[in-house]
């Protein structure tokens, strides 16, 4: 197969390059994905609370379900919990570097 020569490759200006979608860096995603997070752990409280008042009042048929979406919720917790405790960490150690 033959290698084609530079003069017969397309042209590629610098408004080629400059339209590409960059990814933000001011944080935006990190806080929306955070944000994310949060409100999928808020439904899945949501569905374990739900799920055990089934279970106490008796109309629940399944106790698995129940089981299952509390361990979800609690180790869904557990992460949030520990995102967040790296983020503010990270947060206080540069704001020891800049000091």
């Amino acid at each position: 197969m033959p290698i084609p020569a530079i003069g017969s490759l397309p042209a590629v200006s610098a408004t080629d390059i400059s339209s590409k979608a960059v990814p933000s860096t001011d944080g935006s995603a990190f806080g929306a994905s955070l944000g994310g997070a949060v409100d999928g752990l808020q439904q899945l409280e949501s569905t374990s609370n739900q799920l055990a008042v089934a279970a106490v009042t008796g109309d629940l048929t399944d106790i698995h379900a129940a089981t299952i979406a509390a361990s979800r919720a609690q180790v869904t917790l557990e992460l949030v919990a520990a995102v967040r405790n790296k983020g503010v960490d990270a947060f206080n150690e540069i704001m020891r570097m800049q000091a």
